[in-house]
């Protein structure tokens, strides 16, 4: 489902962020993205949502090759990847509800089916009877969860995830990490990028680690070595 070929990203003469990484994630694996601060987390994410290119290589998501995707095609490639941030990017002029139906909206779903998507969507983070509550009176694991529905409404097939627990006590976390699991139960390739070691070894899943843009472990399914 992602697959990154010899990819290297430089932004300039003196910045190389990734150096010839090699992996991939087949559909419906969990794994987990971590390294040092400035290992080049971000700049694979990025890639993969191509809010970059990379300067050499291959990045392959769903049979599709995105170095060369026109850019009209990039918003056609977003709608089918889930992102879930840190700081939940909510809007609190707006309610839970109307928070997760925006993709949906953006992308020109009839009306008849953003209530039953969306509906969906918080049934399965566990907030369905807060819909019509604002993000402001949920507590910080609500709101992780409300930017979790909103990144899967739309059913994505890859859903990343940004440092998702960084903010959350070791509890919550857990929390969220279930859900993450359950998502890629059903089929859905997911990648949490996150700094919580002690989360990765509770739940043992594979795990890609950076060292200075060079990928040190993980390589896993198209490659060598596993973490």
């Amino acid at each position: 489902m992602i697959e990154f070929r010899q990819v290297t990203k430089r932004y300039d003469s003196d910045h190389t962020a990734l150096r010839q990484v090699n992996f991939g994630l087949e559909r419906g694996e969990l794994a987990f993205l971590t390294g040092h601060s400035g290992a080049g987390k971000s700049t694979l994410l990025k890639l993969i949502m191509v809010m970059e290119r990379p300067s050499a290589g291959e990045v392959i998501v769903g049979g599709q090759v995105l170095n060369t995707l026109p850019r009209r095609q990039v918003p056609y490639i977003r709608r089918h990847i889930g992102v879930v941030f840190q700081n939940h990017q909510l809007l609190f002029d707006r309610t839970v509800f109307d928070n997760v139906a925006m993709p949906l909206e953006v992308m020109g779903t009839p009306a008849r089916d953003i209530g039953r998507r969306v509906r969906a969507a918080l049934d399965k983070v566990g907030l369905l009877s807060k819909e019509k509550m604002n993000p402001m009176q949920l507590s910080g694991g609500e709101q992780q969860r409300v930017g979790i529905a909103r990144a899967v409404v739309n059913k994505p097939p890859v859903l990343l995830a940004d440092e998702p627990t960084g903010n959350l006590d070791p509890e919550l976390s857990a929390d969220i990490m279930r859900l993450f699991a359950e998502f890629s139960q059903v089929g859905v390739t997911v990648l949490i990028a996150t700094h919580d070691i002690a989360l990765i070894n509770d739940l043992g899943r594979r795990t890609l680690t950076l060292d200075h843009g060079r990928l040190v472990t993980g390589v896993g399914a198209k490659g060598g070595l596993h973490g």
